[in-house]
């Protein structure tokens, strides 16, 4: 075996003894310091194995490997210090030295520069610089080495205040590209990763020449208590980063999906009432903030007091004991929050009240560390802090205030059951947030409801937010309405136990009380039905109004469940789902002013629509003597869930269309619902539904509404509302010809196959979501409804109508929704003789479709 194989397997054991020695519980910072060690010898031996140590060479280590921070894959970041003219044998050696280290399977990082040709890259490159700044000598020249080293402590060398600027502009370009809540958070990037916690030690190491974090207590930049929560927050991240990269076998800094379960099971997490990975990120989550915080607060410090910013802020004083100093809030008095609990809250209604404070001075945020670390109860145990927080609740400008509550920890202080939801993690990829950062986004929409430049987004929510009669009472809705997540049980329920003990506790009366509690119970209503049931159906609306009751619940819950959807993730909110929710909201509305549903007068309204569309149509210049045969054909149904503008389009399509025996296809070009109306007549066939979600999930369109209808000879009349993935309608002109062409052709196959579907994406598999299939009371004679959840998989539609037809059950109509990784479908279906499903006919099914996805789950 060559050297470079022996390395390489040297390499291996190395990682695998690492590895036995986390699992014996030696501590993580031990572990890191201990490949240094060994890549250290490693490196000596082959500098010394190359004679390089025969030349006027010095071999530095710079980085994270200057400052002995190596993970079992990290880059081996390498200097190599050479006088100002090298040998061609010298640099023949340099090149094999760096060849045996890769094929060793080291990842290497070098630099080969003379003293003067480094100090001018790290003059003009902040990461150059950052990098000479944890130099260390490795082997070979030591003179080289302490050259550089004096000079890189030079005053003119990066100066503190450029230094500063630099690396926190660096910060804030980073924190742009990345979310510190990210559901894949990559450990060395994201706000409060292992980077924050690095650029607090960077700045301050440079300005003070220190070598460690530790030596910073010294200098009164950090106390003990924070240096050891830094430390600890590192090693939570070090430990993470230690089990990504031996799962991984590479160099990887993400959490992804298909790694989150290994790692927790690598940290010794297990499931219980919660799942061991949303333990594990349940911890990371609430590291990172920690490190945020921190990050925020020294980084604030060091500026104030190195760089001469305080003088710059102008002051203004607010009471004796507050004043705004700049856009900061300042405590005057030092020790006031630990002698007056109430302070805390104060400060938070002075935040509310003045609109110019965006956040906590770094002195002040200090203070309110230390009083929150030094709490015995929650504050809202104190009858003056009830009374500051409910002022805060009522103020137009309390959601500010909330939410850098929430930021400092104060929220949790406050009220306990937000402690448990901080950090709390969905192991799904609905949930693009942790459940406290979720609740957080969905008050500052409440927030933006107010705002005129949302009207245009928002109309009917900024329409009824003007209206409520106590906004406070939305916002505590909203505080309250995820705060049983992670218990086990129902969270809506838990929560709304939790609401109304708050609202006693706090002195509401009985009315207020009963609406919050009733709002948390009843927080999914509206968008479950809007997006699941179908709301053209007066039953189905009649059934939504009875739960609501009346109109100040029905706008209460339309604004809360509009905030909600649109914190869930940055593509749940659209058109679609907008559209449905006003719909419902009006539907709704008219029902209650009307006191009761009164029954519907089919004939009257199909003659109205019938109607409207001949004017329509004479309007456009198609003459109606070919109106009344069509219409013969169609069934009363057809015009009751049918817009006149519609039947009018479909009408006119049709009588113009010259071959019965070729289909139909057509695109609205104007939204309908917020989507794209697609429209197909055609011959019935078998598996008609089933060909065509094979074509339109083959061309990657999402399909949210089917109304599947038949003509009394034979036809179908089938209308769907479909979408790009990006939840916009379909717009390009080309993408629609492309689509119909593909329909036309698919249709007119004879008993066309389900093909190969494409493969399941990566971020899909690690979620196993059991197939569940299910029947509710029909709300109409006739017909039978039904429920599937299971995996969001390639072609799933298509397999379900597939299902469908060689179960003999026609489809009438479909609902689907996508929640993440999830698949909530509802199906309104038939037997072929117009009957609902007897039960030997569901379990049928629901044996069908089991067999059908279990093969995706």
């Amino acid at each position: 075996m060559n050297k470079a194989l022996e390395a390489k397997q040297q390499l291996i054991q190395i990682n695998q003894h690492l590895v036995e020695q986390y699992q014996h519980n030696t501590p993580i910072a031990t572990l890191i310091t201990q490949r240094t060690v060994k890549i250290d010898a490693l490196l000596i031996d082959t500098w010394y194995q190359f004679g390089l140590e025969q030349h006027p060479l010095a071999l530095v280590a710079v980085g994270g490997y200057g400052r002995k921070e190596l993970h079992p894959q990290s880059d081996i970041d390498l200097l190599i210090i050479t006088p100002p003219s090298v040998s061609t044998d010298a640099k023949q050696l340099i090149g094999q030295f760096i060849t045996f280290l890769w094929d060793a399977g080291l990842a290497i990082g070098h630099s080969v520069r003379s003293v003067k040709q480094t100090l001018e890259q790290a003059l003009a490159d902040i990461t150059i610089a950052t990098n000479l700044i944890e130099a260390r000598l490795i082997s070979g020249q030591a003179d080289a080495f302490n050259q550089l080293y004096q000079c890189i402590r030079e005053k003119n060398f990066w100066p503190s205040s450029e230094f500063y600027l630099a690396k926190t502009q660096e910060q804030t370009d980073r924190h742009a590209k990345a979310n510190a809540f990210d559901l894949e958070p990559n450990l060395k990037n994201c706000p409060g990763g292992l980077r924050d916690i690095q650029t607090i030690a960077w700045v301050a190491i440079h300005h003070f020449d220190a070598v460690n974090l530790q030596e910073l207590v010294a200098y009164e930049y950090l106390d003990t208590t924070e240096l050891n929560e830094l430390i600890e927050c590192r090693d939570f991240l070090w430990e993470l980063r230690f089990a990504l990269h031996s799962i991984a076998n590479r160099d990887e800094n993400r959490l992804l999906f298909d790694l989150q379960r290994q790692v927790a099971d690598f940290l010794g997490y297990e499931d219980q009432t919660q799942l061991a990975v949303e333990q594990l990120m349940k911890k990371y989550y609430r590291t990172v903030r920690r490190v945020m915080e921190l990050n925020q607060m020294l980084l604030q410090l060091f500026k104030s007091a190195t760089l001469g910013h305080t003088q710059t802020l102008p002051v203004q004083s607010i009471n004796a004991q507050f004043q705004r100093r700049g856009s900061y809030i300042e405590l005057l008095q030092p020790g006031l929050f630990k002698q007056q609990t109430a302070c805390i809250l104060t400060l938070f209604l002075h935040v509310a009240k003045n609109s110019n404070i965006q956040a906590i001075y770094a002195s002040t945020l200090r203070e309110l560390r230390n009083a929150r670390r030094s709490l015995t109860a929650p504050l809202q145990d104190d009858p003056q802090c009830r009374k500051v927080f409910m002022d805060i609740l009522k103020h137009p400008r309390g959601i500010t205030a909330l939410s850098l509550m929430h930021k400092h920890g104060i929220l949790s202080s406050y009220l306990p059951a937000w402690r448990s939801i901080e950090g709390q993690m969905q192991f799904d990829l609905f949930h693009a947030y942790t459940v406290d950062e979720h609740t957080h986004r969905l008050l500052q929409n409440i927030d933006r409801f107010s705002q005129p430049d949302q009207k245009d987004e928002f109309p009917l929510g900024g329409i009824l937010m003007s209206q409520l009669p106590k906004k406070g009472l939305l916002v505590l809705g909203a505080i309250f309405h995820d705060i049983g997540k992670g218990r086990g049980g129902d969270h809506s329920k838990l929560g709304a136990v939790d609401a109304l003990k708050f609202c006693k506790l706090h002195g509401l009366n009985d009315h207020d009380g009963r609406l919050v509690a009733w709002l948390v119970e009843h927080h999914l209503i509206m968008s479950v039905t809007a997006q699941r049931r179908d709301i053209s159906d007066p039953d189905v609306v009649s059934l939504f109004a009875e739960k609501v009751r009346d109109t100040v619940h029905l706008s209460y819950l339309y604004c809360l469940t509009v905030a909600d959807i649109c914190a869930t993730n940055n593509k749940a909110w659209n058109n679609w789902k907008g559209s449905l929710l006003r719909e419902l909201y009006f539907s709704t509305q008219r029902v209650l002013a009307r006191g009761k549903e009164t029954p519907v007068d089919a004939e009257a309204r199909i003659s109205e629509s019938q109607a409207k569309a001949k004017k329509e149509l004479l309007r456009r210049g198609v003459r109606d003597k070919g109106l009344d045969p069509l219409w013969a054909r169609f069934k009363p149904k057809y015009f009751l869930q049918h817009q006149p503008n519609q039947i009018a389009w479909h009408a006119e399509a049709i009588i113009k269309h010259q071959n019965d025996n070729e289909p139909i296809v057509l695109m609205s070009k104007h939204t309908t619902r917020g989507g794209t109306e697609l429209f197909i007549y055609s011959k019935d066939k078998p598996k008609l539904f089933a060909t065509v979600m094979t074509v339109l999930d083959n061309k990657n369109i999402n399909v949210h509404d089917a109304n599947i209808m038949a003509t009394r000879d034979g036809y179908v009349l089938d209308t769907f509302v479909i979408l790009e993935q990006d939840g916009e309608p379909l717009t390009q002109l080309s993408r629609i010809q492309s689509i119909k062409k593909a329909l036309v052709k698919a249709i007119a196959t004879e008993n066309p196959k389900l093909p190969k579907f494409r493969k399941l994406a990566r971020i899909m598999k690690p979620f196993n979501v059991a197939t569940h299939v299910s029947f509710l009371p029909s709300v109409k004679h006739g017909t039978s409804m039904m429920e599937l959840h299971t995996l969001d998989s390639p072609g799933l539609l298509a397999k379900v109508g597939d299902t469908l037809y060689r179960c003999e059950v026609r489809l009438l109509s479909a609902k689907i929704t996508t929640i993440g990784e999830r698949a909530e479908d509802f199906f309104i279906l038939q037997t072929r003789d117009g009957q609902a499903l007897g039960e030997s006919k569901k379990q049928q099914l629901i044996e069908a479709m089991h067999l059908t996805l279990k093969q995706i789950n």
